[in-house]
């Protein structure tokens, strides 16, 4: 068993994984390690903090997981290699570095709090303290640590499947200051959440699995009604397929100029990109309609083959007219008209979400309600359930999950 200072020293000396040691859980440890020869007040502080960090993980009852998890998700030159397939191309220095590095880590987290604890220099002077200070447990590393004959092999195929780095830790991104980053916590909608729309949210769905098998699929733009499900539409599809590699960025329709930035930094990774441009219109004046047809189909930039657009919009031809766009001779009104239709056309499918009927609004809610338990009279509910549409402006999805929820508090 090593020793605590032996541990240090062994953090201390990390080289392709020196990353972890920025994050929450390496930084706090190295910090406990570090104090055992420091004075009492230092000591106990850094134990504090490095079980709080723990519990803030949900990790206090297995610290592999921790440690191993945060290896997990680094960014290195191994990683980053395993991401594009090319590992085996790495120098023997560097793959014999990551190797040390890997076994480091496994007997860092093997470590038991109560050998620092004994190892501690001024172990006497902590008197009953000693025996309450809050103890963590070692538990089980994730999955590609678990068998050490294959670690390496292990992590190389997690990257070639998952990329490295924030692409490897999220699966929901926005695109803000010139940079993709993460959205911590995403809308957890499902597919199976979402009632009605079979069609057009199957041929959304079916669109998106050609693209995740390299078949030809199309940019998608999905128009129609306020609170039909579009958005939902594609952030469910995320949630079923991010464990398969699909990755969803989330580009405001005012930053479409940067997307070239954008595919710079996405379009090596063994990933499916969806770019998310929500609530998309312009108006006749707003010209930033014609990045995103340069976007689409005859920029410069080439979207990648790992990157599809979806948009969503309440408008199929996306840019808002009015009477006096019409004004002028026939020429000029024919140009506008083919202008405002060519920006729409570049999406290779639109799919409509039109606002249901009575019949379909009432299966919905009849539907919601069935999920969720409710036990009411079938012509109470339908009746409670037509009045609240009314009460806010028409029927949709989102009036029959907000009803819903209304009715269950």
């Amino acid at each position: 068993m090593y020793s605590t200072k032996e541990a240090m020293l062994l953090m201390s000396s990390l080289s392709v994984y020196k990353g972890i040691m920025n994050r929450s859980v390496a930084k706090a440890y190295y910090r406990l390690l570090s104090a055992f020869d420091k004075d009492i007040f230092e000591f106990c502080s850094a134990w504090g903090e490095f079980f709080a960090v723990l519990c803030d993980k949900e990790c206090s009852e297995s610290f592999a997981k921790a440690l191993s998890e945060t290896a997990l998700f680094d960014e290195n030159a191994f990683s980053r290699a395993a991401s594009a397939g090319v590992e085996k191309n790495l120098p023997s220095s560097v793959v014999n570095a990551v190797q040390r590095d890997i076994a480091a880590i496994r007997k860092l987290y093997s470590l038991s709090p109560e050998t620092i604890l004994n190892d501690y220099q001024y172990r006497d002077e902590l008197g009953s303290i000693a025996e309450s200070l809050p103890k963590w447990k070692t538990g089980l590393p994730v999955s590609e640590f678990s068998d050490e004959a294959n670690t390496l092999e292990r992590i190389a195929e997690f990257h070639k499947r998952n990329g490295c780095g924030i692409f490897a830790r999220y699966r929901a991104f926005i695109w803000r200051d010139n940079d993709v980053q993460p959205v911590l916590h995403p809308d957890d909608i499902r597919l199976s959440s979402l009632k009605g729309y079979d069609i057009p949210r199957n041929t959304v769905l079916k669109n998106t699995l050609a693209f995740m098998k390299n078949i030809e699929s199309n940019n998608c733009l999905l128009y129609g009604d306020r609170g039909t499900g579009k958005s939902s539409t594609i952030k469910a599809i995320l949630n079923e397929y991010y464990k398969d590699g699909l990755r969803m960025v989330e580009m405001p329709k005012d930053r479409l100029s940067e997307f070239p930035v954008l595919v710079d930094k996405i379009a090596a990774l063994p990933l499916k990109f969806i770019i998310f441009i929500d609530d998309l219109s312009f108006s006749g004046e707003d010209k930033s309609y014609a990045q995103l047809k340069a976007v689409l189909e005859g920029g410069l930039a080439a979207r990648p083959a790992n990157t599809l657009i979806y948009a969503t919009s309440n408008r199929r031809h996306i840019i808002k007219e009015t009477f006096s766009d019409r004004d002028g001779d026939d020429m000029h009104r024919n140009d506008s008209m083919q202008e405002s239709l060519s920006l729409s056309d570049r999406f290779g499918m639109s799919v409509n979400f039109s606002k249901p009927d009575k019949d379909q609004y009432l299966a919905i809610v009849m539907s919601l309600a069935d999920e969720n338990h409710i036990e009411m009279d079938t012509e109470e509910l339908c009746t409670r359930a037509e009045k609240w549409a009314i009460q806010r402006g028409g029927r949709s999805p989102r009036a029959a999950r907000q009803f819903i929820s209304f009715i269950q508090t």
